[in-house]
């Protein structure tokens, strides 16, 4: 797997304790999709993914349920998804993704972090043409799963590669897994396809993929995943992407 992906294993284990900063994060994009499709999972595609992400980080059920009836609160917060783009130190650039009620604060925030850390946040859609979104999936590779046969299966429905990996567990042991990418048009009918076939999805995002991915040194590497982590803490903050490979 390499060096970075073993630094990023550390660095995810390291996180595991600070899951509490998680939930509410969480809760925000449920009661976004809430708000947005109705409060029905079976009717809103967008709710059911949110409430799978959400159990796949072990967010108790009484959590999801009232992330969802804030949404039909009649003083619900206008959540609003937004994204920033970054330029960091060594050639990193990110793209940092938000949840937010309050654009002006979120913005301030972001910046301060960045200006600490010796970076800088570009115009938005400066990074366009480096990143591409895609449908991510992830799920348990069981033992009598043919990979191949599968990516067959799913070609028609926008399947563009499959792989396999391992996943960090907290007992420090690793989990085989099989991560799919697609067009990001295309999520919801390899959402569809996933469950007609009773796979059972661990985690169904959009995410923005680096086209040119850059290589860091232990020293680089740690410095940035330390401006990764102050990021993350912010409350307003939901994903950090990077160009590392």
């Amino acid at each position: 797997m390499g060096r970075a992906f073993e630094y990023r294993k550390a660095a995810k284990m390291k996180r595991w304790g600070t899951m509490s900063r998680v939930f509410p994060k969480l809760g925000k994009i449920i009661t976004m999709a809430a708000k947005e499709g109705g409060l029905d999972p079976d009717m809103n595609p967008k709710l059911r993914t949110a409430i799978l992400n959400a159990k796949a980080q072990n967010m108790p059920k009484d959590n999801i349920d009232a992330a969802i009836k804030r949404a039909a609160a009649k003083d619900a917060a206008d959540i609003k998804e937004i994204t920033y783009d970054v330029k960091a130190p060594y050639g990193v650039q990110m793209i940092v993704e938000c949840a937010t009620d309050n654009h002006t604060r979120t913005v301030a925030n972001v910046k301060a972090i960045l200006n600490r850390n010796n970076a800088e946040m570009l115009t938005s859609g400066s990074l366009n043409f480096m990143f591409t979104k895609k449908a991510v999936f992830v799920f348990d590779k069981t033992d009598d799963m043919d990979l191949e046969e599968l990516e067959l299966d799913l070609i028609d429905y926008g399947l563009e590669e499959i792989e396999e990996d391992v996943e960090p567990q907290e007992n420090g042991e690793d989990k085989d897994i099989v991560r799919i990418f697609g067009e990001f048009t295309s999520f919801g009918e390899l959402t569809k396809a996933l469950e007609d076939k009773g796979i059972e999805v661990k985690k169904a995002t959009i995410e923005y993929i680096a086209n040119t991915p850059v290589e860091l040194n232990d020293e680089q590497l740690e410095e940035i995943e330390a401006l990764i982590d102050k990021l993350e803490e912010d409350e307003d903050v939901q994903t950090v992407y990077t160009n590392i490979n």
